[in-house]
């Protein structure tokens, strides 16, 4: 056996450092273009109606330079407070939405979808080989692609993938986090209520730094907890303080969530992209021998559940658990080959081939018309056909037209602010649209409506019908308008 002398071993390990160097860079560039692209050029990342009432947050904020702290928008529940937690994405939308309308809030939609997947391949590179990467990438953001909507969450995933990505470096060399993640956490929490399970992730890996650091433990437990402490910290550095930590609490403990889609079970009566990672990942675990530390395995457990029972996290499984598990994948396929280049390629022409790329693409993205067509979250037709007049009274809409009626400054019985209304107003709702005869007559009386906007398979249109005092007006395949008379 031929033993490598140091400076032959120290040479072909710093020649291999430059090859993955490059190699990590391609793979993060080639990522980043193809989620810009998808997302940039996809018609579906508009699709939700949450994005309608979000711009007109931020458009209201910057018309009254402050923060929201009550309902301006609804006529049920005008002056209640309401807090703006995501009030940096929805200003941020508004911004990009008054310089170029909906191609714009398009672009930071996919800028936002670009950062992420870079982020996410460059520190998955550098762990997995070729092969392995490749498929580990796909999957991801196959799970992540029902998520790509224009809303705020979207804004905030390359704040998750950093900090997931450092926290795992920093458990890779045995050390607490570096603080340079701090002002990752400030503005995360300022962009979306999801900072959460950052803290907690944070949490539980600092749990298995004191339990595995034998001979260190209480240098680890210690660095963990002054930066878990100063994470805690830096989450309150928002215009809702103390408050913002709370407000996912008490979102989390509202039973209302049920009646809401994306707080619901993940369904998977057709396949899904989950249902493909979760099978994947048995094959890989019970033919490769993949060695986890039980508390990662537990922590990649717990993520599962969540994306499990609500369909809104799987997005967040697809981008933790791979950059948690990345170390043991690695290893468990090790013998398929590495990750390298055929020549070294400076970083500077990746970076410039990535630029050149991606204000090709925006500017492509910019000179394509985005037109908003009727939908299942946006009634054109439908409210074009409601006189003036009309539309300023009081009307009974369905929960999903919200949005859009906001953004067309119509005030709405009911939106997706989930938190705003309260339990007791869905519970409400929801024995309207089942529907409850003598709910839906309560209603009607009690808020003076005048008119109503629900969907087409909705069973109060069919109480509406027989109601002697009701019309219907309007009808297409999205929405139906009655009005009293």
């Amino acid at each position: 056996m031929t033993i490598a002398s140091d400076s032959v071993r120290g040479t072909s390990f710093a020649q291999a450092e430059a090859d993955v160097s490059s190699a990590r860079w391609a793979v993060a560039t080639l990522s980043a273009l193809a989620a810009f692209a998808i997302t940039a050029f996809a018609p579906g990342v508009l699709n939700d109606g949450d994005t309608y009432w979000h711009i007109t947050a931020g458009q209201w904020m910057l018309q009254h330079h402050a923060i929201l702290t009550a309902d301006p928008f609804s006529y049920t529940a005008a002056g209640t407070p309401w807090h703006a937690q995501e009030w940096l994405s929805e200003v941020l939308m508004a911004l990009v939405y008054g310089v170029g309308g909906w191609s714009a809030v398009l672009l930071l939609s996919a800028t936002a979808a670009a950062s992420t997947a870079g982020v996410f391949a460059f520190h998955l590179a550098r762990r997995l080989t070729s092969t392995t990467l490749l498929l580990t990438i796909v999957v991801s953001l196959a799970c992540m692609a029902p998520s790509l909507l224009a809303r705020p969450h979207l804004l905030a995933l390359p704040m998750l993938a950093l900090w997931t990505a450092g926290l795992v470096a920093a458990r890779n060399k045995g050390r607490a986090p570096s603080w340079w993640l701090l002002p990752v956490m400030t503005v995360w929490a300022n962009l979306h209520g999801g900072f959460m399970l950052g803290l907690a992730l944070a949490g539980a890996l600092g749990l298995e730094a004191a339990i595995e650091s034998k001979d260190r433990r209480i240098e680890q437990l210690r660095g963990w907890i002054l930066f878990g402490l100063a994470a805690a910290l830096a989450a309150t550095i928002t215009p809702h303080g103390i408050n913002g930590l709370l407000f996912p609490f008490r979102l989390m403990g509202m039973g209302g969530l049920a009646y809401i889609g994306e707080w619901q079970s993940t369904s998977f009566a057709t396949l899904q992209p989950l249902e493909i990672a979760i099978l994947l990942a048995l094959f890989v675990f019970a033919t490769r021998g993949v060695k986890l530390p039980p508390i990662r395995f537990a922590i990649a457990l717990l993520f599962l559940h969540l994306a499990l029972q609500h369909a809104r996290h799987q997005i967040v499984f697809a981008i933790v658990v791979p950059l948690l598990l990345a170390d043991s994948l690695g290893e468990a396929f090790r013998d398929v080959g590495t990750m390298r280049l055929p020549d070294t390629i400076p970083k500077q022409t990746i970076a410039t081939i990535a630029l050149v790329s991606i204000l090709m693409l925006g500017g492509l993205r910019m000179t394509i018309p985005t037109t908003r067509v009727d939908s299942a979250v946006s009634p054109i037709t439908a409210l074009a056909h409601v006189p003036p007049d009309l539309a300023r009274q009081p009307v009974l809409n369905a929960y999903a037209f919200g949005g859009y009626l906001i953004f067309n400054g119509v005030r709405p019985f009911i939106d997706s602010r989930a938190d705003l209304y309260g339990d007791k107003f869905l519970d409400t709702y929801a024995a309207i649209i089942r529907p409850d005869k003598s709910v839906l007559d309560a209603t009607l009386k009690k808020y003076g409506i005048r008119w109503t906007i629900l969907e087409p398979e909705s069973p109060a249109n069919a109480l509406l019908d027989a109601m002697p005092s009701w019309r219907r007006v309007y009808a297409d395949r999205f929405a139906v308008v009655h009005e009293a008379y």
